[in-house]
């Protein structure tokens, strides 16, 4: 009998299996398709040579995640790369606003009636970051606060809606960066504690930048597994899992699974009947003959580029998706440019690069021509470098992951309580109604990213109950 099995080879679950395996815990790891990674994939979507990520590709929870952090997977060949701006924001003025490592440098970029108040909003933070992000990353009570007088400081300022923190600028490039960084987990405005979302994107930034993954981000996935082979564990591909009847007898079973499937496979009714997805995206890869011809320059050397007029049209946007069940029009783009770190992704002189923008769960349309219209706002010319394009909205997007229901590549809307309490109301997130299934995926906290702490957290649920039967 195995120790531990582990069904669904994302990020959060490889770390969920490394972290049993360090332990001295036997343990097997079963996914449905032919390779591990999840969300942290890459593949030649387009043309030969073109290296796209079909989901995540920037990493600022990934190089500031304490359980990455603490593996060596650099030896299996993970080397984050930098851009020289780990996000730009233009304006359609050709002007832009920066999220730079250096927190001057960001805070020059919003003009002089709102630079002060930048660094009053994020320096006190930032010589306790490390503490800090595994503090939040770690919560609910997977383990006590290592510095619980900044975590209450920071939950002060970031439980409140963002709406509040935007009312601290005075002028509109500021509200604008800042309002695009929530909308990163596609969470509206005045909900609660997106404030703390855009400033845990904005101190990732200052602390360790916005990386992308030299070769793709499978590079992370792979790195996962060799170093969970190493450890012993075993990983099998190809393998559906329909019901506990399918797997090897185990001491434990841990789900990297969106909780509707873990449901189905264990049994467990309407259990998670209450939880909600969120809305989904329509994502485009692109193989560009050269690079995106932004008319700020500074985004033609950031890694990630926000796309949204201002403000008030990105909170719009997110109201449409996320509350009103509409396309939005204009829409919210987040898009990531990895060649201007890593020349790996395409053929020399060429680029590889990945926008999407929020659709309603469940949505079916195409979103093409809307995104391009937007792209072009901020880079004329956009569309004649585009030599190939590789669409997919929300159908697609649940078909290549099933963890993203209708769409929703965050497994789970991160908004009202949901964004901490996932997926149930519940201190102990990682169990299930059996004692010996758990849940690790990007449904439990601290919820969506290529982090691994959802799989972290879950494995000290495990272990605990391994060691005291």
């Amino acid at each position: 009998m195995l120790d531990a099995v582990v069904v669904g080879a994302g990020p959060n679950g490889l770390t969920a299996a490394v972290e049993l395996a360090r332990r001295g815990f036997s343990v097997a790891l079963f996914e449905a398709r032919d390779t591990v990674g999840g969300g942290a994939r890459t593949e030649e979507l387009t043309l030969p040579g073109f290296r796209h990520d079909p989901c995540s590709a920037a990493h600022p929870l990934g190089i500031n995640s304490p359980a990455f952090r603490a593996m060596p997977l650099e030896r299996y060949g993970l080397e984050w790369v930098h851009p020289r701006l780990p996000m730009a924001h233009p304006f359609p003025d050709g002007t832009a606003a920066v999220l730079a490592r250096s927190v001057a440098e960001t805070a020059a970029s919003l003009g002089p009636r709102d630079a002060g108040t930048y660094r009053r909003l994020v320096e006190p933070f930032l010589p306790r970051w490390d503490t800090l992000a595994h503090d939040f990353m770690s919560l609910p009570l997977t383990t006590l606060p290592r510095d619980p007088v900044t975590l209450a400081r920071f939950g002060l300022t970031g439980l409140p809606p963002a709406t509040l923190l935007l009312r601290r600028f005075r002028d509109e490039r500021a509200r604008t960066l800042f309002a695009g960084l929530v909308a990163h987990v596609m969470a509206p405005l005045g909900g609660f504690a997106t404030g703390a979302v855009g400033l845990v994107f904005a101190l990732a930034a200052h602390a360790r930048g916005w990386p992308v993954a030299r070769g793709g981000s499978q590079s992370i996935s792979d790195a996962l597994a060799a170093y969970l082979t190493d450890l012993g564990g075993a990983i099998h591909t190809d393998y559906e899992v329909k019901r506990l009847d399918d797997l090897p007898p185990a001491r434990a079973y841990v789900f990297d699974t969106s909780p509707t499937a873990l449901a189905r496979i264990a049994g467990f009714g309407n259990y998670y009947e209450n939880y909600r997805y969120g809305p989904g995206v329509f994502k485009i890869d692109y193989a560009l003959d050269g690079p995106v011809p932004w008319t700020a320059p500074e985004a033609r050397t950031a890694g990630t580029v926000q796309i949204g007029a201002d403000s008030a049209e990105i909170g719009a946007a997110l109201r449409a998706a996320s509350r009103e069940g509409r396309t939005p029009q204009p829409p919210f783009l987040i898009t990531v440019q990895p060649g201007v770190a890593d020349p790996t992704r395409a053929p020399e002189g060429k680029h590889v690069f990945w926008a999407y923008g929020h659709v309603p769960n469940g949505w079916t349309g195409d979103l093409t021509d809307v995104m391009e219209r937007q792209l072009e706002r901020f880079a004329p010319g956009f569309r004649d470098r585009v030599l190939a394009r590789a669409t997919a909205g929300p159908p697609e997007l649940a078909a290549r992951n099933a963890n993203y229901v209708g769409g929703d590549i965050g497994t789970g809307a991160v908004s009202g309580l949901q964004i901490l309490l996932r997926p149930k109301l519940s201190l102990f997130p990682y169990n299930t109604p059996h004692p010996a299934v758990f849940i690790c995926s990007a449904a439990t906290p601290p919820g969506p990213g290529v982090h691994g702490m959802s799989g972290h957290n879950a494995a000290k649920a495990v272990w605990r109950r391994l060691r005291h039967p």
